[in-house]
């Protein structure tokens, strides 16, 4: 991308401050655990900026991305009820997210994924009962998908005809399109 992506323009701000808003205007949201890599002083104002946002650092950035999912786990609390794992380049607006959340805490089932044309996509809510399991995830056994194979038939997939649940920032074309599909304010 050239830059990092959280520092991406994006929604009248930052990439990091568009999902920020979007999981903080949630009520149910009740801590948000921001992992950073590389140059985190540039996101620490953002992230400081909002209540129920704080920072995890992970110095291993460059060890792959299980790396810093393993840290965001280390520093959710042992005592929450979910955990929604999301990637700072997969933009998602309040509305989907509520949706997931209310499905999830309706089934009541250990992993709600979104899914869109029968592909998935994110976030993926875990229960929090799955947060060991979770906590032991690595490289070589797949990180997550390992935790969704071992639980494929307990998986709560909710249906979005938006393709916003699938959209991933890779590359400038990625970010436009996401900038079409929110509309104009973004």
């Amino acid at each position: 991308m050239g830059e990092q992506k959280a520092l991406l323009p994006f929604g009248g701000g930052t990439l990091l401050e568009y999902q920020l808003h979007s999981l903080a205007s949630l009520e149910q949201v009740t801590e948000i655990v921001v992992v950073t890599g590389f140059r985190p002083e540039r996101l620490r104002p953002l992230i400081h900026f909002e209540a129920k946002a704080r920072e995890a650092h992970n110095a291993s950035f460059d060890g792959g991305k299980v790396t810093s999912i393993l840290c965001g786990l280390r520093a959710v609390p042992d005592d929450a009820d979910a955990i929604l794992l999301l990637a700072v380049d997969q933009p998602r607006p309040a509305r989907i997210l509520r949706t997931l959340i209310e499905s999830h805490e309706a089934a009541m089932a250990p992993i709600t994924v979104p899914l869109n044309e029968g592909h998935r996509g994110h976030p993926i809510i875990f229960t929090a009962a799955l947060l060991p399991e979770l906590r032991s995830i690595d490289e070589a056994t797949l990180g997550v998908r390992a935790v969704l194979e071992r639980h494929a038939d307990e998986i709560n997939e909710v249906a979005f005809g938006d393709p916003m649940v699938r959209l991933d920032l890779n590359t400038p074309d990625d970010a436009e399109r996401a900038r079409r599909m929110l509309g104009p304010s973004v």
